[in-house]
C-alpha cells in the first residue's frame, strides 16, 4: 500500500513490533523514546519537517543500535547490509517494508534527501564493527577520527538542511562544522560508555601529547593526563563550532532555527564537560528536557540564547 503523504501522516503512525523488540517500530516512537537533546528542535517544526528529521534520527538510531547491541561481527554487518539494500531500494521504486522505510522515503520524496549521506551513515557505522574485530577501536589517529565524524554527524547535518530548505554552499560548510562539533562533545561525554564496549575515540596524536601511550579504554581513562587529552579535544570541538557560527552569519533565524537550538544546547553541554573536568566519567552531564524546550522555542521565535 502507497504510504501517505508526509504532510498528512499523523504524528504516530500505526506501530509494529521487531523480533525481540518490544519498541514500535515507528520514526516518532523511536525519537521520543531516545530521549535525545535533539527532540524538542524536532518536536517543534512543521509537520512534514518534523516527520522527516525523526524518520532520519531514527534510522541513525537503528543503525547505532546495530553497532552497539552485543552480537558477532559478521552478524553486524549483515544487518547493516540489509539496511543500505533497503536505503537503495527507496531510490529505485521500492516498496516499504514498515513504518521506518515508509517515513524515510516520504522524506526523500519530498525534500531530495541524497542516498549517498544514508550510506555514509551505514559506513559510519561500520567502521565501529570493524574496530570490534581488531579488538575496538581504540584511539585512532585525527584523520580517521575526521572521517568517522563526518560520516556519523556530517551526513546527518547535510540531510538536515535539505529538510530545512536550506542546501547552499555556506549551509553546507555550517552543517559538517556542527555534526563533527557535536559527534566530539558526543566523545567526550560518553567516554565511560564507550569504554564498556572497549572503544575509545580519543584520538592517538592527542592522548600522546598528554604523554598517554596506551590505547586501552580502561588504562587511557584511569591516565591522571586524561583530562589533558580531553581539553585538547574540547579545543578541537570549540574550534567547529566558531567554524559553524561563521559560515552561518547572521543567518541562525528562519529555516535554521532547529538546526541553531542543537547548536546552542551541544555548546552549552560542551562547556559544562569542561566545567566538571573529566574527574568524575560516571556523573552523567546532560542538559534536561526542559531546558531543551525553552532554547528550541526561544530559537524558533528568532530570539536564540546565548551559549
Amino acid at each position: 500500500m502507497t504510504p501517505p503523504p508526509l504532510e498528512t501522516a499523523p504524528l504516530e503512525p500505526i506501530s509494529t513490533t521487531l523480533p525481540d523488540k518490544k519498541t514500535p517500530d515507528t520514526a516518532s516512537a523511536v525519537t521520543a523514546k531516545s530521549g535525545s537533546t535533539f527532540y524538542w528542535p524536532m518536536r517543534l517544526l512543521p509537520a512534514s519537517k518534523r516527520a522527516a528529521m525523526f524518520a532520519i534520527y531514527a534510522f541513525c538510531r537503528r543503525i547505532d543500535d546495530i553497532a552497539d547491541e552485543p552480537g558477532e561481527p559478521a552478524a553486524k554487518r549483515a544487518a547493516l547490509d540489509v539496511w543500505r539494500r533497503d536505503i537503495r531500494d527507496l531510490y529505485v521504486g521500492g516498496v516499504p517494508n514498515g513504518p521506518l522505510t515508509a517515513a524515510l522515503k516520504g522524506a526523500i520524496e519530498r525534500y531530495g534527501l541524497p542516498k549517498a549521506e544514508f550510506e555514509a551513515l551505514i559506513d559510519g557505522m561500520a567502521m565501529d564493527v570493524a574496530g570490534e574485530e581488531l579488538g575496538g577501536m581504540r584511539a585512532p589517529d585525527l584523520d580517521t577520527l575526521r572521517l568517522y565524524c563526518r560520516r556519523v554527524a556530517g551526513a546527518v547535518g547535510m540531510l538536515a538542511i535539505r529538510v530545512f530548505d536550506r542546501a547552499d554552499p555556506s549551509t553546507e560548510r555550517f552543517a559538517l562544522a556542527l555534526g563533527e562539533a557535536l559527534q566530539l562533545t558526543n566523545i567526550l561525554r560518553d567516554l565511560a560508555e564507550d569504554a564498556e564496549l572497549d572503544r575509545l575515540y580519543l584520538p592517538r596524536e592527542l592522548l600522546l601529547a598528554a604523554g598517554i601511550t596506551s590505547d586501552r579504554p580502561d588504562e587511557v581513562l584511569a591516565h591522571p593526563a586524561l583530562p589533558q587529552a580531553c581539553e585538547a579535544l574540547a579545543d578541537l570541538a570549540e574550534a567547529r563550532f566558531a567554524e559553524a557560527r561563521a559560515a552561518i552569519g547572521g543567518q541562525a533565524r528562519g529555516s535554521l532555527w532547529a538546526a541553531t537550538a542543537m547548536m546552542v544546547l551541544y555548546h552549552r553541554l560542551l562547556r559544562r564537560l569542561r566545567a566538571a573536568g573529566w574527574r568524575d566519567l560516571n556523573a552523567r552531564v546532560r542538559v534536561g528536557r526542559r531546558e531543551s524546550a525553552w532554547v528550541a522555542v526561544r530559537c524558533m521565535l528568532g530570539l536564540p540564547p546565548a551559549t
